[in-house]
């Protein structure tokens, strides 16, 4: 019965995968965006070795869990002055066309980039276009960098270890743009995860990135920022920080936040950003990780639900180096420090069925192509239920995904009314569920459920 039922759910997802790929729609974005996840890797601390040899090994594990955009941190030569740790930081890059030692050569990345291309991946490049590092040969160009009354470079923040460029300056300009060409057209990446993008004037990255996309059409392009998303994903941007969203989510998870901050959020967010920009949804980062705490400090026992959160509503979900692993340790930033791997981590199985739903499942698309989330109201202010259901004109029938999170430490018992949504359908582990009128469960702690529409 169990082979019969998990046939069933086998065969509706191809049918459902085959029809999304026979869609013909104008698009806003690289094709391969729309049912992309995202992983940040981090060079230094995926691996032991903290090479690019030693991380292409990790690409078929990252391919088989689903994976189709690598964002690698920035990968050139850092700065010696004023330096953070023994190894510094990744963004303070004092040559922006050349590879940092530490990592391995340029003939090994390519070695690399061929790999991730040879698998169907897409590579894009942490660029770092507000700032150098002190001793950067741009610094000892007049006009180049923002210096105080006495000459001095300008720092930001407390980034001891860069210094600030003056985007008043044409020449600069001139030269960021040759070096963003360098890594496109001569070493074939495929994009840039642009750093603090809001810190560089937005005229900038519509310029550059339209020039570059005159040979590179099929780019991807992501915003470190959320408060100007609206003018950087016009033209520029592809994708963008749901900071907010991931903070609510910790918020949620400690139990300061609500269900219904939740959903004020997405209200929200509904009319300060294009509908066709893309959010970048997740629960950790590089920089949240290192300097916040790592996701089960932060969300404990909510984890598993709150990764699963980043998949059903609208945007891209993101994975960082080690949540694969089951990583439970801050990373530090400025020295050698490797995730703890754990190959029997329930992570990358779960990674795998998510990536595998959001692939099948045209209705969980990235925006436009995507569908609207639509929320349900269950009888319970702790649950999050929500419907997004597209409707495929390849073979005229719709596509339907029900989420139920119980987004609380206790278990609840819940009541969906779901009239316009009944029919036969398959939950997250291929059992069949006929709907009807409503829908009732218990659902355990932190336990979330998704149900696919069979026909």
């Amino acid at each position: 019965m169990l082979m019969k039922r998990m046939t069933i759910f086998l065969l509706a997802l191809l049918t459902l995968a085959s029809c999304a790929k026979q869609e013909q729609q104008p698009l806003k974005h690289p094709k391969f965006a729309y049912d992309a996840t995202i992983f940040e890797l981090n060079t230094r601390q995926l691996t032991p070795e903290g090479t690019f040899r030693a991380a292409e090994d990790e690409l078929p594990k990252l391919k088989e869990m689903g994976v189709d955009i690598i964002w690698m941190m920035p990968l050139q030569p850092i700065g010696k002055l004023t330096r953070k740790g023994s190894l510094g930081s990744y963004y303070s890059i004092i040559d922006y066309c050349d590879f940092n030692p530490e990592f391995g050569t340029r003939e090994d990345f390519e070695h690399f980039l061929a790999k991730a291309h040879e698998l169907g991946m897409k590579v894009i490049l942490d660029w770092v276009a507000n700032h150098t590092a002190p001793d950067s040969e741009w610094t000892k160009i007049d006009g180049w960098h923002y210096r105080d009354e006495n000459g001095n470079l300008m720092v930001q923040y407390d980034w001891t270890d860069i210094s600030k460029l003056n985007y008043e300056n044409e020449d600069m300009r001139a030269a960021m743009k040759e070096a963003m060409h360098f890594w496109m057209d001569e070493i074939g990446i495929d994009g840039f995860r642009c750093d603090v993008a809001g810190e560089v004037p937005t005229d900038f990255w519509n310029d550059a990135m339209a020039e570059l996309r005159q040979t590179h059409p099929d780019m991807f392009t992501l915003a470190e920022d959320e408060d100007k998303a609206f003018e950087l994903c016009e033209t520029a941007f592809d994708m963008y920080y749901g900071w907010t969203l991931h903070h609510l989510m910790n918020g949620v998870a400690q139990g300061k936040n609500s269900v219904q901050d939740l959903w004020d959020y997405f209200a929200k967010a509904d009319t300060t950003v294009e509908d066709y920009a893309i959010r970048m949804n997740f629960i950790t980062n590089h920089d949240e990780n290192s300097w916040s705490g790592d996701e089960y400090e932060r969300m404990g026992k909510a984890v598993q639900a709150m990764t699963a959160f980043t998949y059903i509503v609208p945007g891209m979900p993101l994975i960082y180096t080690g949540q694969e692993y089951g990583n439970h340790h801050r990373l530090a930033f400025f020295e050698k420090d490797c995730i703890d791997r754990d190959d029997n981590s329930p992570m990358r199985p779960l990674y795998k069925r998510l990536n595998d739903l959001r692939e099948a499942n045209p209705a969980l698309r990235s925006p436009e192509l995507g569908a609207p989330m639509m929320r349900l109201n269950p009888n319970n202010d702790k649950v999050f239920a929500c419907v997004r259901e597209a409707f495929l004109p390849c073979c005229k029938k719709t596509n339907t995904v029900i989420s139920l999170i119980n987004m609380s430490g206790e278990p609840q018992d819940v009541t969906v009314e779901i009239d316009a949504f009944t029919g036969n359908y398959a939950d997250f582990d291929g059992n069949l569920i006929a709907l009807e009128a409503s829908y009732s469960r218990r659902l355990n702690p932190w336990e979330f459920v998704i149900l696919t529409a069979l026909d």
